[in-house]
């Protein structure tokens, strides 16, 4: 009886933080293996596929790679609702465009010839492999990945910025439109604007001012967030002839933050059922739904939320998992125990992440309505 209760309590043990940090490292290079097992042969052929959807790949290294490992910039190409030949010229153009040191310079080609090229719900399945890949095999820093666009790829950087905001360190618009996107998810990525004085094409001039404006004041109503620069450039139309270039090293400045103490997450048109270290229920996951939520020290503050209950994710670098944990909605405590560290938890974060930066230890669930 005594050693079945002894069994029982081991299997439920909390693990320390040096036990998670060391089972953390062989996790990871597991994962990394499992990686190029599956990717092999899209790396080899610079061709990805996924379901009946093929993206070809180009991508360069420019300069030495740094002790934490290489950048990433994933480039997205005009052209949009156009001929296959239009969009591969464009492709091949994006190539040449820009010249980010230190890093991997990634082209994809667009999976579709549509006006919505680059953002069609089924694209953001190959960007995450992309970073994966990058990561596995060409010995990219997780938290040095950004994306970019010009043209018909900058229609596509509105986009996926925000619904991917938790993958990017930062990242950059140039001539793009930014139709009906919510720009909130940015609250954590630092967001660049370029536009031609000129380029008044679907009203793009205006439309682009009217987001700097937008995220100007975000900023001023969240000064610890959203971080931005924006660029009316004067004289100039649809081509503004490179000078949108130093958007290379303003973005390279930045790296993600996969903790911040302040998430606000809403759902985009492709709904995503994670978003930094929050998690919502599937079955709710629609268009709009809203989650404002932060931490400071081990107390986690929940400001808003529209699901009937949410996951926190937690790790060592962002609290004392060996203290109590307190969680507070609308200003009553909801939760307030420690947790346990337990590595069945951090393989399933990291797996159903596919993140290095998303491997957490301990969760909690929370019950909302």
């Amino acid at each position: 009886m005594f050693l079945l209760l002894a069994m029982v309590m081991g299997v439920y043990a909390s693990d320390t933080a040096q036990e998670s940090a060391k089972f953390e490292k062989l996790l990871l290079a597991e994962w990394k293996d499992s990686v190029r097992h599956a990717l092999a042969d899209a790396f080899n052929a610079k061709q990805m596929c996924i379901g009946r959807d093929t993206m070809p790949l180009h991508w360069s290294i420019y300069g030495e790679k740094p002790a934490d490992g290489y950048a990433l910039f994933i480039s997205l190409h005009g052209g949009g609702g156009a001929p296959a030949e239009l969009n591969d010229s464009q492709w091949e153009n994006q190539k040449r465009l820009y010249h980010p040191q230190n890093a991997v310079y990634l082209c994809p080609r667009a999976i579709t010839n549509t006006w919505d090229l680059h953002f069609v719900p089924q694209a953001d399945a190959f960007y995450r492999n992309i970073v994966m890949m990058a990561e596995a095999m060409l010995d990219v820093n997780p938290n040095k990945v950004y994306v970019m666009g010009y043209s018909a790829g900058g229609d596509g950087v509105w986009r996926l910025a925000p619904r991917m905001a938790d993958s990017w360190a930062a990242a950059s618009m140039m001539a793009g439109h930014p139709g009906d996107v919510s720009l909130v998810n940015l609250r954590n990525v630092p967001f660049m604007i370029w536009c031609g004085e000129l380029d008044s094409a679907y009203e793009r001039n205006q439309r682009c001012q009217e987001r700097i404006d937008e995220m100007a004041a975000l900023h001023n109503n969240d000064p610890e967030g959203y971080i931005n620069e924006g660029h009316i450039v004067k004289g100039k139309s649809h081509w503004m002839e490179r000078e949108d270039s130093v958007a290379v090293d303003w973005m390279a400045q930045y790296q993600r933050n996969p903790y911040p103490n302040k998430i606000v997450w809403k759902q985009e048109e492709v709904v995503k059922p994670h978003f930094y270290w929050l998690s919502a229920p599937v079955r709710e996951l629609k268009r709009g739904m809203e989650v404002i939520a932060s931490f400071e020290g081990n107390t986690i503050t929940i400001d808003k939320c529209d699901y009937s209950s949410l996951t926190i994710s937690l790790c060592d670098k962002m609290m004392d998992l060996d203290r109590p944990v307190k969680v507070i909605y609308k200003g009553k405590t909801i939760f307030k125990d420690k947790v346990m560290r337990q590595k069945i938890t951090m393989r399933r974060t990291l797996y159903s992440r596919n993140d290095p930066a998303f491997v957490f230890p301990a969760q909690i669930r929370v019950e909302i309505k």
